[in-house]
This record gives C-alpha cells, sequence and structure tokens, in this order.
C-alpha cells in the first residue's frame, strides 16, 4: 500500500548529473562529430589535390546535430541502440555532401573556378589522359573512384551510429536546453553575417547546400529540354564589307592558356619581356606592326571552347548552357561572315583528335582537326602536334601560293604548347621546310624534351617556356614566312589555371593584332589598342564585345583607298 507515494516521490527527484561510464560511452561520438566536422569543412592545399582540414565548424552539421538533439530528446527513452535506417540516412547524405566540398575546393584551387559536374565530368578522363600517366594508373584510378564513395559511406555511418548512441545516452532534458539554446545562436550568427560590417561566420566553413544547388541548376539547365533562346544575347551585326582589308589573309590564333597574369604578375612579366621583345622586333623585320589590348575572357583555366565561341560569333558564352544553345541555332560568325565577302574559311584544329560535328555550326569551308592537317613527325605529349610544325603545314597548304592565284584566307587556330601541363615541349626549329617531314625533329631534340618532367605542382616553369616557345616561333613566322598582306589577331583563350596564375587572378586576356596596313592599326588604336604587346590596363569588356570593333576596325573610312596593302 505505501508503494504508490514512494514512486511519485522518486519521479519527482532532480535529474542526476552523468556519470563517468556514461561520459566514457559519449566519447566515440565526440571523435565521430570532429571526424565528420573536418570532412565537411576541409580546405585544398593549394594548388595541390589533397584535402586538409581546418580549425572551422560545418555549420550544416551542427544544425543537424542541434535538430537530432531535439528530437532524442523529445522521444521516449529507447536505450542506446541507435536508429539503423537514421544512420544509412545520415550517412548517404553525407557522402554526397562530403564529395560536393571536396569537389568545390579542389576544383577551385587547381583550376581558379566553380567545379562543373556537367562540363568536368564529360572531360576528366581526357584530363588524366595529358600527363605521363599509364593505362594501368588510370585504370587504378577509376577503380578508385568507384570504391571511395562506398567506403567513405560506410566509414560515415559508423561515425552517425557513434553519434546517435552518444545522444540516446546523454540526460534528455539538459541535452534539449543546450542544444536548443547553442542552435539558436549559432543560427543567428549565421543570419546576422554582413550587417554592419560584422563577419559573425569566421569560425564556420562555407555550406555545401549552395554548391549542390548550383550543381542541380547546371545539370537541369544542360539536361532538360527546351532552353529558351531569349538566354542568348544579340548577335553584332555583319553588315559590313571588310573594305579596309581587302584581299589581305586573316590568321586568328587562339593561344592557349595566355592571360594577363603574363603582365599583371611582375615575375611572369619580367621572364617573358625577352621573348615579347624578339617577337615585336622580328615583325618589324617582317614589316608588320603591333597594337594589343585587353578583353575579359568568359572562361578561366579551361573551357577554351567558350572563348572561341564568343569572338568567332559576337555572342556572350560565359554560360556552358549558352555555348550548346548557340550550336543549335544559326546566328551569324566570323567565319561565314568573311566566306560571304570571298574569303575561304579554314579551321585548323591539330589538338581535335575526334570527329566534331557540332563544328558544322561555324560554317568552315575546310575543318581540318589532328588527323588531317598532314602531321607526319613524331608525336609530343597528348596533344602530339607541336604548333610550329602546325604552322608550317597550315601556311604550305593554305598560304604558300602567291596571292594572285588564290582567294585570301580566313583561318583560325588554337595553340597547345602552353596546356597544361605544358609538356613536353618540341623544340623550336629554323628549318620550316623540314617540319613538313617525318623527319621533323631530329633524335636527340626529342630525347631532350621528352626527359623534361611534367610537373602538376610546380607548373609555372614550364607555363613560362611554353609561351617563349610561342612567341619564338611566331616571331620567326612573321619575319621570314608569312604573306606581306597577313593580318595576325593572337588573343588568349582564358588565364591558366590558379596553381600558374595565382589566387584571385582576373579574367582578362591579351589580344595582339600584327599587321603591315597602317590604317587599319589607326583605326584599332581608335578604339582603345595601344601600340606595341602590353596590353593599357583597363580591358575593352567582355570577349564577345571586342567581335563587333574588330568588324568596324575592317571597314574603310571614307578618306581610305580600298583594296589589299599588298
Amino acid at each position: 500500500m505505501r508503494r504508490r507515494p514512494l514512486q511519485a516521490a522518486s519521479s519527482r527527484l532532480p535529474a542526476s548529473k552523468p556519470s563517468g561510464s556514461t561520459l566514457l560511452a559519449a566519447a566515440p561520438g565526440v571523435l565521430a562529430l570532429l571526424l565528420l566536422n573536418a570532412l565537411l569543412s576541409m580546405e585544398n592545399w593549394f594548388p595541390t589535390l589533397w584535402p586538409h582540414p581546418v580549425a572551422r565548424l560545418s555549420f550544416e552539421l551542427a544544425m543537424v546535430l542541434t535538430v537530432l538533439a531535439l528530437w532524442r530528446a523529445g522521444r521516449p527513452a529507447a536505450g542506446n541502440r541507435p536508429d539503423r535506417w537514421l544512420a544509412m540516412l545520415l550517412a548517404g547524405a553525407s557522402t554526397v555532401w562530403v564529395v560536393a566540398r571536396y569537389l568545390d575546393v579542389t576544383v577551385s584551387a587547381v583550376f581558379g573556378r566553380q567545379v562543373n559536374l556537367y562540363w568536368d565530368g564529360r572531360h576528366v578522363l581526357d584530363v588524366a589522359k595529358m600527363g605521363d600517366t599509364a593505362a594501368w594508373q588510370l585504370a587504378a584510378a577509376g577503380i578508385g573512384l568507384l570504391l571511395l564513395p562506398i567506403v567513405l559511406y560506410h566509414l560515415l555511418r559508423a561515425c552517425w551510429k557513434a553519434v546517435l548512441r552518444m545522444l540516446a545516452s546523454l540526460p534528455r532534458r539538459p541535452v534539449q536546453r543546450a542544444a536548443g539554446l547553442a542552435g539558436a545562436a549559432l543560427a543567428a550568427s549565421f543570419a546576422l553575417h554582413g550587417m554592419a560590417g560584422w563577419n559573425t561566420r569566421w569560425f564556420m566553413s562555407m555550406p555545401v547546400a549552395p554548391i549542390l544547388a548550383s550543381q542541380a541548376g547546371l545539370l537541369a539547365g544542360q539536361l532538360l529540354p527546351g532552353r529558351a533562346t531569349a538566354l542568348l544575347t544579340p548577335s553584332p551585326r555583319f553588315d559590313g564589307s571588310l573594305s579596309g582589308i581587302v584581299g589581305s589573309d586573316v590568321l586568328l590564333i587562339f593561344a592557349e592558356s595566355y592571360g594577363a597574369g603574363t603582365y599583371d604578375n611582375p615575375m611572369h612579366a619580367a621572364r617573358l619581356a625577352p621573348a615579347r621583345e624578339r617577337l615585336q622586333a622580328e615583325a618589324a623585320r617582317g614589316g608588320q606592326q603591333v597594337v594589343t589590348a585587353r578583353v575579359q575572357s568568359p572562361t578561366f583555366a579551361g573551357a577554351s571552347w567558350l572563348a572561341h565561341a564568343a569572338l568567332l560569333s559576337g555572342v556572350d558564352t560565359h554560360d556552358p548552357g549558352a555555348y550548346e544553345l548557340l550550336l543549335s541555332t544559326r546566328r551569324p560568325t566570323l567565319a561565314s561572315h568573311f566566306k560571304r565577302h570571298g574569303w575561304r574559311t579554314v579551321s585548323w584544329q591539330p589538338g581535335l583528335q575526334k570527329p566534331w560535328p557540332e563544328g558544322g555550326f561555324y560554317g568552315f569551308d575546310r575543318y581540318a582537326d589532328a588527323d588531317r592537317i598532314g602531321y607526319r613527325g613524331p608525336a609530343f605529349g597528348h596533344w602530339r602536334i607541336p604548333d610550329q610544325a602546325a604552322m608550317a603545314l597550315l601556311h604550305a597548304q593554305e598560304l604558300s601560293s602567291p596571292r594572285a592565284e588564290r582567294a585570301p584566307r580566313f583561318m583560325v587556330f588554337p595553340t597547345l604548347a602552353s596546356h597544361a601541363p605544358f609538356r613536353p615541349l618540341a623544340p623550336y626549329a629554323s628549318d620550316w621546310q623540314r617540319l613538313l617531314g617525318p623527319e621533323a625533329y631530329r633524335e636527340l631534340e626529342m630525347a631532350d624534351a621528352r626527359q623534361q618532367p611534367v610537373s602538376w605542382l610546380e607548373p609555372v616553369p614550364a607555363y613560362l617556356e611554353s609561351l617563349d616557345y610561342t612567341f619564338r616561333w611566331l616571331g620567326d613566322y612573321l619575319a621570314t614566312q608569312a604573306p606581306p598582306s597577313l593580318v595576325t589577331i593572337v588573343i588568349g583563350d582564358h588565364q591558366p589555371l590558379a596553381s600558374v596564375s595565382g589566387a584571385n587572378a582576373s579574367w582578362d586576356v591579351p589580344v595582339h593584332v600584327f599587321s603591315s596596313n597602317p590604317h587599319l592599326l589607326r583605326r584599332l588604336r581608335a578604339i582603345g589598342f595601344e601600340a606595341g604587346l602590353t596590353p593599357p590596363a583597363t580591358s575593352l569588356g567582355a570577349m564577345h564585345r571586342l567581335t563587333p570593333m574588330l568588324l568596324g576596325a575592317m571597314e574603310a573610312g571614307p578618306d581610305e583607298a580600298v583594296g589589299a596593302a599588298e
């Protein structure tokens, strides 16, 4: 009869403090939380592929932990047995979160831009093949990439089991109060960031959710049908007659990874200064002067095709979706414009090693890829064909005939030497004729070139050497080979990867125009170009806006005689 009062009294006793055994049981959960936080807040050992932990808090992990603690505290006691389904759900979500975090910080460090799962996923194998990587190494890396998410999932599931077990072992009411207060404080700190200049997230890592939301938007934009044509900016008015360059051949060179950092970085600028002086002197020896400006590329460290499309069409292609849409239209291009006015148009693509039917959009008379330009010499690295040899073949096949016996040419030639990883680099050849045959390079030259190490960790020396090589063969070509009236436009497609250009580099690239036509050079100076090879500090704007500028400069003024400089 006296047991009920005793039970009622016992229910009113204050909660006991956690025992030593309770705290000891919570230790695995604490260690698991530290590991989860490290994975979700990792940064990158710039500029490598390796992550490293930082002393920051994952806001998303803190919020999930707050919700779990409140939910656990509000449920009837169920012992220390964790909920398997909840651990599996949390482990699956965390695996996606951790992989997204790693990709974001790594791609940002190495390439200087946000990860794009749609585009980067399509080209990851091609990038892997660029270095000195054996087939078995690629296969092993592929197997590792497949196994890593599985291993990661099991590791994270064990962590979440430990966390759930810890929460179940702690006193319910104190945990509920502490979780509520901590969660409210962290949420307020996150929300107040930036107000009145306050930095209330100094101890937090950047959340992963915005990264995933951005990727979902990119994937939806690429994979879902019905893209609106309103996404594209208007095309320039291709209504001129090219009267200012009648009869002149035009060579448009997209210099791979040739960025404004080669001027803005003092060390890079000093290293390349002699090569640039030699290039300008050689051009002058061939009767050519040069003017220079800078523009903003639509891409950074890769996706060169976005820059090519921007200049050739005059349409903004900084959004890869716009590029995809552009190729499905019949918008005018520089190639179609020159072709309409009597130029033979040539797309010279030594780096293109597989069919590219989409290229038909541009309307060139001739597409010459790696298998169709006629190179018979030895292969150098992933790209096989050295730039100087490609230029020698282009000249022999399209420009060697006397100008009076052929139509003028409009030619587009993307270079390869300054593409990461920048080696092996073919030696410069003084004999252009020898580059046309199978004995283009001697055995000793090839052996020396192939012995130079490929390094993703210290790429700057090789990058600068590759530009020195480009300037050297280009200068020699302008001095000794080029037709007298040739107009040569050299433009960088984008900055090199961030491990070369540095953190927070601009997206600007230089553009040079070499010509013996003084009227053309004067018109270019009038729109912002400056004499010489050094660009002004101010950009002319986005690359697609350069297209109408060039078209305008190629129109003769009212006081100019119409005709070729020849």
